[in-house]
């Protein structure tokens, strides 16, 4: 990407800090400390995408009537590894995702392309099964066994992961406005930090970018309009995929051993799969569409009640696959 933005005319400066930026007139403050000398960086326009910890926004949170949020999860995680075996396969299933759902905590994998898996644990930083209580090497053994006996074939390097590894933390930063006048406008993790259970932190942002690119066609060089519809039509996007997000980890970690979720998932792919012009799941809604994400959470909602109806129904379990609840569901669709 860096390559392609260079080709296009983009010049980089890495190994430069960004400490400051003086709103009215764009420009940035540059220097090797925060409380060194700075050198001042003009612009007409900037955009900051420096991440959820962002010193532009930090200069916003300044201002008057300028709405911020931040929420750390009680939860934390911390990366493990899976090999891949010695002629290159993966131990595990390919084409899936690996969940192993555990109540307040959980192990999760996902498959690389070179035959390995990146593993995610989740969990509490403190009190009962958390990572506060995994201090010494005979802990962690004894906690896997007791919880993951099934990974001990497969995490060959559990221990000098678990310890090398850091322990990271979840957070969920909210905001706005997310411009100030025609001179600053946030993107990305900037302006909508989420957390990672739906995978769409770095999808959001790159939607930014396709709306601005969008306005731009738009508006042309009508900066002060074109960035506060940006914002506008962003904002209760970035909103819908937070919330999103949060609700798929409880989904993950709780709802997955739940005989009655798996058993809506399997109305919900049955249907679906006779209706598609009538019922997409939320998450491929989500994922493999280009529907905004505060529209497919609006009908993911709509959804999720009418399948509270549908498995209230007596011996469901027995009767699923029946038309007598597939014209039910047609009905409350139509309600």
């Amino acid at each position: 990407m860096v390559d392609l933005a260079i080709n296009e005319g983009v010049k980089f400066n890495f190994e430069s800090k960004i400490w400051d930026v003086t709103l009215t007139d764009a420009t940035l403050h540059m220097g090797e400390e925060e409380r060194g000398e700075w050198t001042k960086l003009p612009h007409d326009l900037v955009f900051g995408a420096d991440g959820a910890f962002s010193r532009i926004r930090h200069r916003m949170q300044r201002q008057s009537m300028f709405n911020y949020s931040q929420e750390f999860l009680q939860i934390g995680y911390k990366e493990l590894h899976i090999p891949a075996n010695t002629d290159g396969s993966h131990k595990l299933d390919k084409h899936s995702l690996h969940i192993w759902p555990r109540g307040k905590f959980m192990l999760m994998a996902l498959a690389n392309l070179d035959g390995t898996f990146t593993c995610t644990l989740f969990m509490p930083h403190d009190g009962e099964n958390s990572f506060s209580l995994l201090k010494t090497e005979e802990q962690l053994i004894a906690f896997f066994a007791e919880h993951f006996p099934d990974t001990k074939a497969v995490i060959p390097d559990l221990v000098e992961d678990f310890f090398k590894n850091p322990t990271s933390y979840l957070v969920t930063m909210k905001c706005y406005p997310w411009t100030f006048s025609d001179k600053v406008a946030l993107i990305g993790d900037a302006c909508h930090a989420i957390v990672p259970f739906y995978g769409h932190g770095m999808n959001a942002g790159f939607e930014d970018i396709t709306v601005l690119r969008e306005m731009m066609e738009k508006y042309g060089d009508d900066w002060a309009n074109l960035l506060n519809d940006y914002e506008n039509s962003r904002k209760p996007n970035a909103d819908a995929i937070a919330e999103l997000s949060y609700r798929n980890f409880v989904e993950m970690s709780t709802k997955t051993a739940d005989p009655q979720f798996i058993l809506q998932k399997k109305i919900e792919k049955w249907f679906s799969e006779k209706h598609p012009d009538k019922w997409i799941p939320l998450y491929s809604r989500v994922t493999f569409s280009h529907q905004p994400y505060a529209e497919a959470l609006a009908v993911g909602d709509k959804q999720d009640t009418i399948m509270k109806e549908i498995l209230a129904i007596e011996s469901i379990e027995e009767i699923w696959e029946t038309e007598s609840v597939e014209q039910r569901i047609i009905a409350l669709l139509n309600e």
